[in-house]
């Protein structure tokens, strides 16, 4: 078996049908086995997807054990010499897969791999590729010095935005949204750290990696991640990052422990008050579709995954919402919106 690709999911049954469509034509061109770990979702996720692919294997718990517990659940089944963690709310191309092994095989020094990512409007997602928390980096990122001077190589390690996003690049911190693992360093190195409970856990298992003797590669082959589907940013989400910031500097920075969580308690604290603030000022809102803004909708009867990718990113606008339309489903899918039962086309789209 070449890869295994474990996909977590916790009431996103729309985006991770989508994601399994995508994931399973591209695993038409390598050997692939794929396992869905269900974290107690009360969406019926599980009775609705198991019947729409049988093929795939499920692990249902009774709760949920986070995020690093559940990958490592389908990480000891596993058989592929390659290990691929996906989120829920991803959309690869038809290609991608067999790619990105190959990239691996080509570099028996790579320990791990991320790719390119693009948010639901098309615009890059700086955490594809990541420094280090360091005292420094972290230091730059929580004072907007990185913000400030996102080109400089001293002030904007957080996200090294000053590497060209469409190269290869060694880099240090890859997203647990799509990080390809070669099995033989997660034998010598351990599974997940599951007193990661949610985030953080990508951080700590490529900090091991490269510790371990090995490199982690960004590889600019895009994929579609529709940041936040999988996760509500809210405060508890903020304080739920930073804590797991906390418990990797505990880890690998103890001697920084106490100066860091000075400055996280500052970002939760000062976070919360904005959002408290924001919810003050502005009443709750659902996103509907709006006749304001151009709608774009790309059908999976007319172009292949890989052509859907290409063009969201080429054709990204502030003012456009695109859709991804499924004629077998009936579903239509945009950044933060599903629509489920509509015709292709739904309000006019086109």
């Amino acid at each position: 078996m070449k890869l295994s690709v474990i996909i977590v999911n916790y009431n996103v049954k729309y985006f991770l049908e989508q994601c399994l469509r995508s994931v399973l034509k591209a695993s038409e061109y390598i050997d692939t086995e794929i396992f869905v770990v269900d974290n107690n979702s009360s969406d019926n996720s599980i009775p609705y997807l198991t019947n729409l692919f049988p093929e795939i294997t499920f692990i249902t718990n009774k709760n949920n054990p986070g995020f690093s517990k559940a990958n490592n659940q389908a990480i000891e089944l596993a058989k592929g010499e390659y290990i691929l963690l996906l989120n829920p709310d991803t959309v690869i191309g038809e290609h991608s897969l067999f790619n990105v092994c190959r990239f691996m095989d080509e570099h028996p020094i790579a320990g791990a791999l991320g790719v390119k990512m693009i948010d639901g409007c098309g615009n890059f997602l700086p955490e594809s590729k990541r420094g280090f928390p360091s005292p420094w980096n972290s230091f730059c990122k929580i004072s907007g010095l990185s913000k400030l001077f996102p080109k400089s190589s001293l002030f904007a390690k957080y996200h090294l935005r000053y590497l060209n996003e469409n190269e290869i690049h060694e880099v240090d911190v890859l997203a647990g949204a799509f990080m390809l693992l070669r099995k033989t360093v997660l034998d010598k190195i351990g599974l997940l750290d599951d007193s990661f409970f949610m985030y953080g856990e990508d951080i700590d298992l490529s900090y091991r990696i490269t510790s371990g003797g090995y490199k982690n590669y960004y590889f600019p082959e895009p994929i579609i991640h529709y940041k936040g589907e999988s996760t509500k940013k809210d405060v508890r989400y903020v304080k739920t990052f930073y804590q797991a910031m906390i418990i990797f500097f505990q880890k690998h920075y103890p001697g920084y422990q106490k100066l860091y969580a000075g400055f996280i308690y500052m970002a939760i604290y000062s976070t919360a008050g904005i959002s408290a603030l924001n919810k003050l000022i502005h009443l709750p809102r659902k996103q509907k579709i709006s006749p304001k803004l151009n709608h774009s909708v790309f059908s999976t009867d007319d172009m292949t995954y890989e052509e859907i990718i290409r063009s969201l990113s080429n054709n990204k606008h502030k003012s456009t919402i695109y859709h991804i339309y499924h004629p077998e489903t009936k579903i239509l899918i945009a950044a933060g919106d599903v629509q489920t039962n509509v015709d292709k086309e739904y309000n006019g789209l086109s």
